[in-house]
């Protein structure tokens, strides 16, 4: 480890000892450290004893990137074989150049084993996608794709379906048009998130200022080895043009941050110990979750001027069922930077993530492991040693709100934008041909955004007509028209491409939602009623579930933890309220949940904020003791009101799809009632599956 310089008043709280020869230049301490030649990170969480003095353990993807040359070998080897994979060594290194090694699981052979093929992920900081860009990723959707086009939660491309033999033409033609794919996936500095409304730099500079940001830390963090053309384009290099202040902030080493003479000054051989993410974001906008990063920013202006940053760090989704030492986590506030000082803050959260993050057990290496074990005073102490400056105290900031970008926007500059809802990200058919013709024909830029969806940026009013005529006919729904809860629900991708899914997400969020629509309207909620549902196959999180009001996170085939209470503003987690949800049972699961929340909201109370304020205990009695038709109770959060099934409604044919999804009724007496009652209380479950399990006894 080399020596880090130590920030006035901390060196006892932390355990370091001051280092002598140090000179002051404004605030920031100056000292000469040289970290040697990359070494051997290990840093974990195994004790030494004063008898036996063990080596620390790390895991196989440590070994494995330490002895890749800088990510090259064996992927380079594993490219020019005749097999239609590679192995897994080198699958872990294909991530850091940006996608998975995937199998489709419903195209396998009976006895031809696992159909493999490739996920190609690209990075674009902020969402800004060049009109070049564009087109090449829609012509590789469909040459050397599946013949769709995947917007993610993270404001990149996916492009799915890549066969083996077309890896190479593939990241040719991204790297050759202005695109990039390095470190879109991988222990490494991720996509760079920010708000990406094309607001002029006129009318709303904050905009711009967070964009640029993205772009510029997306820059700085970038690997620097050269790894990536020497796989990609067999040694040929592409030139990529960055700030000057980028470059000195990278090559900065006076408080012990790069390693000297490395191909990687900031990474050394082993990368990071996991996954590293950022995201920028402006007063009162939080489109892009921006306490869910790893580092999360908010850009400071003081009388229409930029002045610095509001800095968060240790957000974080991922975690694992059946794993409490696993949870989803908030950015916790570090503090405040002036505006020349971000990058460097930004390296330092980086480098002591670096230096300190577990690389023993991969499930607990992200940054917000690390706070919660240390506590973000002596994690801001150690980032502020790198940093060789202190955190100011937080600038204080307006409400937060969640837009959607969605339909036609004044830019400021005389242009519009106009946002196109994206259902669950996936780009496909007629849609996807009718935004490639006016995208094409009016050569426009467009932005992904955090909602898996699209913007169409610098459009002469002039046009206005023609594209929404070309959209219309294209089958892209006007954003007027959308379900409230359509427009904000977003999924990850699951079933059948993601290894890890273990359920539906994507192709099974489009039906639970209308269902659940159904269930609202059925108990009396208006159309309009806006819940913020989020989905994914599995818990790592992808599609951040554990933010939205109502999130379903797969905990096994055709079944979902149920979280709720994420706010509309997305700065509240949700918690987790049921488990083993089955997909069929989600009628009955919700109708007494929505039927308490329509009896006892407040006003325009959201559904959200209704959860937190009378709890999951009171929900939880109300939803035991519903029943529709024949037992009213009293409704949550509101005595005097009873939870009753509403009025009948006029009886319609039930068509075959219908049925699937209604359950048959019984009537039982009195007695029995309340023993099924009592006997699904005492077991935390719903009278259905309380009666249900009874029933099955019978056999």
């Amino acid at each position: 480890m080399a020596a880090m310089a130590s920030a006035g008043g901390i060196q006892a709280f932390c355990g370091f000892k001051p280092l002598t020869g140090t000179t002051r230049r404004g605030s920031r301490t100056r000292v000469q450290v040289a970290r040697p030649q990359p070494q051997t990170t290990t840093a974990v969480a195994t004790p030494q004893t004063k008898t036996k003095k063990e080596e620390p353990k790390r895991s196989k993807v440590e070994i494995i990137k330490e002895n890749s040359d800088f990510l090259r070998h064996p992927l380079i080897e594993e490219l020019a074989t005749e097999a239609s994979f590679i192995s897994e060594d080198a699958a872990q290194l294909y991530k850091f150049h940006g996608g998975y090694q995937q199998d489709d699981r419903e195209k396998r052979s009976f006895g031809a084993g696992k159909f493999y093929q490739f996920m190609m992920r690209t990075k674009q900081p902020a969402g800004t996608v060049p009109n070049k860009l564009y087109l090449i990723m829609d012509d590789l959707a469909d040459s050397h794709g599946n013949g769709t086009l995947r917007l993610t939660t993270r404001q990149t491309y996916q492009l799915h379906g890549i066969l083996k033999t077309d890896l190479k033409a593939t990241f040719r033609a991204v790297i050759t048009n202005m695109g990039s794919t390095l470190g879109a996936c991988g222990d490494i500095n991720r996509n760079v998130m920010a708000s990406p409304a094309p607001y002029s730099p006129v009318s709303r500079p904050e905009y711009k200022i967070a964009q640029d940001l993205a772009k510029d830390i997306g820059d700085l963090l970038a690997p620097q080895s050269g790894a990536y053309y020497d796989v990609w384009l067999d040694g040929e290099q592409v030139l990529t043009v960055e700030k000057p202040e980028v470059v000195e902030a990278r090559n900065d080493n006076r408080f012990g941050t790069n390693y000297v003479g490395s191909p990687e000054p900031i990474y050394g051989t082993q990368f990071l110990p996991r996954k590293f993410k950022v995201g920028v974001t402006v007063p009162g906008d939080n489109h892009i979750d921006f306490l869910t990063n790893d580092v999360g920013i908010c850009v400071i202006m003081k009388n229409g001027e930029h002045v610095g940053y509001n800095v968060y760090a240790g957000g974080g989704m991922g975690r694992s069922h059946r794993n409490d030492d696993t949870f989803a986590r908030l950015a916790t506030p570090l503090g405040y930077v002036d505006k020349a000082d971000i990058f460097y803050a930004v390296k330092a959260i980086c480098v002591a993530q670096r230096d300190y993050g577990r690389r023993d057990d991969r499930k607990q290496s992200r940054l917000k492991y690390l706070i919660h074990e240390w506590g973000i005073e002596k994690f801001k102490a150690v980032t502020e040693q790198y940093m060789g400056k202190q955190f100011g105290a937080l600038r204080d900031l307006p409400p937060f709100e969640m837009p959607t970008y969605h339909g036609w926007n004044d830019q400021g500059d005389g242009k519009m934008w106009y946002g196109v809802h994206v259902v669950n990200g996936r780009l496909r058919g007629d849609a996807k041909k009718a935004l490639r013709a006016v995208i094409e024909r009016y050569e426009l830029p467009v932005r992904l955004t955090a909602n898996q969806d699209l913007l169409l940026t610098d459009i002469d009013p002039a046009w206005k007509a023609d594209i929404t005529a070309t959209l219309t006919a294209g089958g892209v729904e006007d954003p007027s028209t959308l379900d409230p809860i359509d427009a904000l629900s977003i999924a990850c991708p699951a079933l059948p491409l993601c290894g890890l899914a273990i359920t539906e997400a994507e192709r099974g969020l489009p039906d639970i939602n209308k269902r659940l629509r159904a269930t609202m309207t059925k108990v009396g909620l208006p159309k309009d009623e806006t819940v913020l549902i989020r989905m994914t196959g599995c818990p790592n999180g992808c599609a951040r579930p554990y933010m939205a009001e109502l999130g379903f996170v797969g905990d096994g085939p055709s079944s979902y933890q149920i979280w709720l209470g994420g706010t509309a503003n997305l700065l509240t987690l949700a918690k987790p309220y049921q488990d083993k949800v089955k997909e069929t049972d989600i009628e009955t699961f919700f109708e007494p949940i929505f039927a308490g929340f329509a009896a006892g909201k407040n006003g325009t109370e959201r559904f959200g904020d209704w959860v937190n304020r009378v709890g999951f205990e009171s929900i939880k009695k109300a939803q035991s003791e519903y029943v529709p038709g024949a037992v009213a109770v009293s409704a949550v959060a509101a005595p005097a009101a009873a939870i009753a099934a509403p009025a009948p409604a006029p009886v319609a044919p039930v068509t075959a799809t219908e049925s699937v999804a209604r359950l048959p009724r019984v009537m039982i007496e009195r007695d029995a009632f309340e023993a099924l009652q009592a006997y699904a209380e005492a077991n935390n479950t719903t009278l259905t599956q309380a009666a249900s399990d009874a029933i099955r006894k019978l056999k």
